[in-house]
C-alpha cells in the first residue's frame, strides 16, 4: 500500500531524495515482493538527472534471477523511453539476455522493449524481427507480440518480384503448428490480413480457423468465424470449404458467434443455398439485438446484389422481418437495403415499392416515412399502373403528423406532374389539403395546385433537374466568390451540362476483383481508385471523371465519353514525384490524364507536362497536351495529353513517358518560391494501351438469356494452349484482366483443387455492342492448361475482337 501511495502522490524535490533512499535500500531486499515494487515506483518517480545516478542499479535487475524483479525493470523501462530513450539504449546487452530467460513473461516483456528501442528505425526492426524468428522464443505470449512484428515488416515491405513468397511468410507458416493456441490464430489472423493476400497464402490459416469453428471452447469459435467473416469479404469462395462447420454454429448459444456465422454463410454461399440459409435466418432473427440484426441485413443485401436472380425471396424476407418490431436503426437499415435493391436491380423496383407502401401503413418513424414517400414520388410515376401507389401517399396526407403529410403532398404533386391522365385526380385530391391545419402542408398543396395549374413555372418546377456538373458548378461558384465583386449575377449558362451518368456494374469482389477492372488495374494502382472500385465505388469514380472531362472545353469536340480505365501508378514507392495515369476512350481518341502530387516542400514544379513518345505506337498521333500550371504539394493536379486513333479499331501500343516541369526553389525564410527557374525532366513508367482498354464490363442477371438473344451466327470458337500453370484461378484472373470483362454468376472463382472450370464473361466494346464469352479452362496431370473460347456478340466484328485480344496478349 506504500509504494502505491508514493506512485501516485509523487513526492516533491525536497521529499524526492529521502524517498529516493529509502527505495533504494528496498531494491537490495532480500524480499522479491519489495524489491520490484521499489523498482516499479523509482522508475515513476525519478527526473532523468536521477535515473542516470540508479542506472547501474537497474541494469542490474534486468538480469535479476527472480522474474518478478526482472519483469518489472523491463515494464517500468518502457516507460521511461518515452522521455530516456537515451539511457534505456544503454540497456540493450542486459535486454537481450532477459529475452534468453526461461520465464515467460520477462521474455515477453524484453521482446517488447527491444522493439520499442528499435521502433523508429524500420531497417532496425526487420534485422531484429529476422533475429527473434531464428532464436528460440519459448513465450507463448512474446511468440504472439513476434508475430505481430513480424505481419508489420511484411507490409512495410515490398513483395517480391515474379510473385516471389514474401519475407517471413514460412514462420508465420510455422507459427500455424504451434502448441499454443493462442499463437496459432495470432499467426492465422496475421496472414489472413496480409496485402493482397493470395488464395495460395490463405489456404493454410484457413485449414486452421476452420478446426478452431468445432472447438469446445467458445472464444475460440468466435475468434475463427469473426476471422473468417473478414476473410470473405475479399475472398469468398477460399472459405466455403467451412460452410458445414459455421451452419453448425448457427445455433450456437453465444449468439454473437451464431450471426458473425450466418453472416459469413450469406457471403459465401451460392445461388443454390440462398433459400436453404433464409429457412435458417427465419427462426434465428427474433432472438438477437437489434445490432447483430443489422449485420444479417446488410449481409442479405449484399448477397441479393450478388445474385440478382434470388431478389424475390431475398426481398420477401426482408419484407417480412420489415414488419416485425425493431428500433430505429434496425428498420432504417432494412428501408435502404430495399431501396438500394430498387436501385440496383430493376426488376426489383415494382415488388419493392409495394413492400414500402405497406410498411409506411404503419411505420412509427417519421424520417422513413419521409425518405419512402419521396421514393415514391421519383420513381411511382415511372412504373406500370402508377395509380396504386396514390392511395398509400393519400393515407398518409389523413393519418399522419404534419412533416410526413407535407412530404405526402409532394410526392402527390410529382404523380400529376408526370401523368397527364392522373391530373385531375391529384389535383382534387390535393385541394382537400388545403384545408390542413399546419401551414407548411397548406403551402405545399397551393404551390403545387398553381403549377399544376400552368402558373408558378407549370409542372416542370414540380420535378426540376439540374442537368449542369454539379463538379464543375461548385469550381465555378468558388471563383465567384473568391472575386470578391458580386456585382454581376452569377452566369448558370457558363457551367458545362452533366452527361447522363452510365450504369457501371459494381467492381467483383474477392479474388478476381483487380482483375476485372481491366487490364490497366496494377500492383501500383492509385490507392484512391482501388479504393472506388471496390464496395461499390466504380460509378462514383466514373461519375467523377465525367464531371472532370465535361468541365474542360477542351475535351467538347472528342464526342461522347466510353470509358475511364483504373488508375496505373507510373513512379515508384516513396519517390519524390507521384503520378498516376487514367485512361479515357472516346470514339476517335484516347485522353491520357496524368493525376501528379509534389511531395517536396522545398520546390516549386510550374508547366508540368507527360510527354509521350510513340516510336512503338505508330497508328496513335499526338494531338495536344493540356500542361498543369503548377503542381500542388501533397495533393493531386492534372494535366492531360490527348491522342488520335483510327476510328472503329482496337489500336493497341506501348509509349515511354517523360514527366516535364519548370523547378522553382522555395526559399525556406520567407517560404516564396524564386522567380525564375530552370527546366527539368524525369523519367516514368510506360503506358500501355490494350484491347480490354477499349471494352467496358456488363453486369448480367441472366447470362444464358442473353446469349440465347444474340445471333448464332456471331459465334466464334477457338482454343488456345496456356503452358503450364501453377493453378487455374491465377489463370483465370490473368485471362479476365487481359479482356477487362464482368464476370457473370460467380464464375470467376475457381472451386478447390478444380481440375476444369467455365468463366462467363460480358462487355461492351465502343458504339455500345454487346460481347458475351464463355472461357472453358481444363488442367492435365502436368500442369498444362488449355483454354476454349467461344463468344458472341451483337455484331460479328464484336466476338471476332476477342479472340484478337486474347491473340496479341
Amino acid at each position: 500500500m506504500v509504494y502505491l501511495c508514493i506512485k501516485d502522490i509523487c513526492p516533491g524535490s525536497d521529499e524526492v531524495i529521502i524517498v529516493t533512499s529509502s527505495l533504494m535500500k528496498d531494491m537490495n531486499s532480500k524480499v522479491e515482493l519489495y524489491r520490484s515494487n521499489a523498482v516499479r515506483v523509482l522508475c515513476q518517480i525519478v527526473d532523468s538527472q536521477l535515473l542516470a545516478q540508479i542506472e547501474r542499479y537497474l541494469k542490474q535487475a534486468v538480469v535479476d534471477k527472480s522474474p518478478v524483479v526482472a519483469a518489472s525493470v523491463l515494464v517500468s523501462a518502457l516507460h521511461l523511453i518515452q522521455n530516456n530513450s537515451e539511457i534505456i539504449k544503454r540497456w540493450v546487452n542486459e535486454v537481450q539476455e532477459a529475452v534468453q530467460s526461461k520465464h515467460s513473461m520477462v521474455q515477453f516483456h524484453a521482446v517488447a522493449l527491444l522493439h520499442a528501442l528499435r521502433a523508429t528505425d524500420r531497417l532496425a526492426v526487420s534485422k531484429l524481427v529476422s533475429q527473434l524468428t531464428r532464436a528460440s522464443v519459448k513465450s507463448s505470449l512474446a511468440q504472439c507480440l513476434l508475430v505481430r512484428y513480424v505481419r508489420q515488416v511484411i507490409a512495410d515491405s515490398q513483395p517480391g518480384p515474379n510473385g516471389e513468397q514474401r519475407p517471413f511468410y514460412d514462420f508465420l507458416e510455422s507459427c500455424l503448428r504451434h502448441k499454443s493456441e493462442m499463437v496459432i490464430f495470432e499467426a492465422a489472423r496475421a496472414i489472413c490480413n496480409l496485402k493482397d493476400v493470395t488464395v495460395r497464402e490463405l489456404t493454410p490459416a484457413i485449414t486452421v480457423l476452420q478446426l478452431f469453428l468445432s472447438s469446445s471452447k467458445p472464444v475460440l469459435r468466435f475468434a475463427a468465424v469473426r476471422t473468417l467473416n473478414k476473410v470473405a469479404m475479399t475472398h469468398p469462395m477460399a472459405v466455403t470449404n467451412c460452410n458445414i462447420d459455421m451452419e453448425a454454429l448457427i445455433t450456437d448459444q453465444n449468439r454473437s458467434i451464431a450471426t458473425l456465422a450466418i453472416t459469413t454463410l450469406l457471403k459465401t454461399g451460392n445461388e443454390g443455398s440462398v433459400d436453404k440459409l433464409l429457412k435458417q435466418i427465419g427462426g434465428f432473427m427474433s432472438d438477437i439485438t437489434d445490432d447483430f440484426k443489422i449485420v444479417v441485413v446488410e449481409a442479405i443485401r449484399s448477397l441479393c446484389l450478388k445474385f440478382p436472380a434470388k431478389h424475390r425471396s431475398l426481398m420477401n424476407f426482408l419484407s417480412n422481418v420489415l414488419r416485425e418490431e425493431g428500433g430505429f436503426e434496425y428498420k432504417k437499415a432494412i428501408v435502404h437495403a430495399i431501396l438500394a435493391l430498387i436501385h440496383d436491380i430493376p426488376d426489383a423496383r415494382e415488388a419493392g415499392l409495394a413492400h414500402l407502401c405497406e410498411f409506411i401503413e404503419d411505420c412509427e418513424f417519421t424520417f422513413l416515412s419521409v425518405q419512402v414517400l419521396h421514393l415514391l414520388g421519383q420513381e411511382g410515376p415511372t412504373i406500370k399502373e402508377p395509380a396504386r401507389y396514390i392511395r398509400y401517399i393519400y393515407n398518409r396526407i389523413i393519418l399522419e403528423n404534419a412533416t410526413v403529410r407535407a412530404a405526402a403532398v409532394s410526392a402527390l404533386a410529382n404523380f400529376g406532374a408526370q401523368l397527364p391522365d392522373l391530373r385531375d385526380r391529384v389535383t382534387m385530391l390535393l385541394k382537400r389539403a388545403l384545408y390542413d391545419n399546419d401551414d407548411e402542408v397548406r403551402d405545399r398543396a397551393m404551390l403545387h395546385l398553381t403549377q399544376l395549374g400552368g402558373a408558378a413555372g407549370g409542372v416542370d418546377a414540380i420535378h426540376p433537374s439540374l442537368d449542369v456538373s454539379l463538379t464543375a458548378m461548385e469550381a465555378a461558384l468558388q471563383d465567384y466568390m473568391a472575386a470578391g465583386t458580386t456585382q454581376q449575377p452569377f452566369d448558370l449558362s457558363s457551367i458545362p451540362k452533366a452527361a447522363a451518368e452510365p450504369k457501371v456494374p459494381k467492381a467483383p469482389g474477392g479474388m478476381a476483383a483487380a482483375a476485372a477492372a481491366g487490364p490497366t488495374t496494377a500492383a501500383g494502382a492509385a490507392p484512391g481508385g482501388a479504393a472506388a472500385a471496390g464496395a461499390g465505388g466504380a460509378a462514383a469514380a466514373t461519375a467523377q471523371y465525367e464531371a472532370l472531362i465535361k468541365s474542360r472545353p477542351e475535351f467538347a469536340s472528342l464526342g461522347k465519353l466510353f470509358k475511364s480505365c483504373a488508375p496505373v501508378r507510373l513512379t515508384e514507392e516513396d519517390t519524390e514525384y507521384v503520378i498516376h495515369a487514367v485512361k479515357h476512350i472516346f470514339p476517335e481518341h484516347i485522353v491520357c490524364q496524368f493525376d501528379c502530387t509534389n511531395t517536396i516542400k522545398e520546390q516549386l514544379l510550374e508547366n508540368v507536362t507527360v510527354m509521350m513518345d510513340l516510336a512503338d505506337a505508330p497508328d496513335f498521333e499526338a494531338e495536344y497536351v493540356l500542361p498543369l500550371a503548377s503542381m500542388p504539394l501533397n495533393d493531386v493536379g492534372q494535366c492531360f495529353t490527348v491522342l488520335r486513333r483510327p476510328a472503329g479499331s482496337l489500336t493497341a501500343g506501348k509509349m515511354a513517358t517523360v514527366l516535364k516541369f519548370t523547378v522553382k526553389e522555395i526559399d525556406p525564410s520567407s517560404g516564396e518560391a524564386e522567380e525564375e527557374g530552370y527546366e527539368d525532366e524525369y523519367q516514368l513508367e510506360d503506358v500501355d494501351v490494350g484491347g480490354g482498354d477499349y471494352i467496358k464490363p456488363l453486369a448480367l442477371g441472366n447470362f444464358r438469356a442473353v446469349w440465347e438473344e444474340l445471333p448464332a451466327e456471331s459465334e466464334r470458337e477457338d482454343d488456345y494452349g496456356l503452358g503450364a500453370r501453377d493453378n487455374l484461378q491465377d489463370t483465370v484472373e490473368t485471362v479476365m484482366g487481359i479482356l477487362g470483362m464482368n464476370p457473370c454468376e460467380g464464375t470467376e472463382a475457381v472451386p478447390p483443387h478444380a481440375r476444369s472450370h467455365t468463366v462467363l464473361l460480358a462487355g461492351i466494346f465502343p458504339g455500345d455492342e454487346r460481347a458475351l464469352v464463355r472461357l472453358s479452362f481444363g488442367m492435365g496431370a502436368d500442369g498444362q492448361v488449355a483454354m476454349k473460347v467461344v463468344s458472341r456478340g451483337d455484331a460479328e466484328a464484336a466476338s471476332e475482337a476477342v479472340h484478337l485480344i486474347i491473340q496479341e496478349a
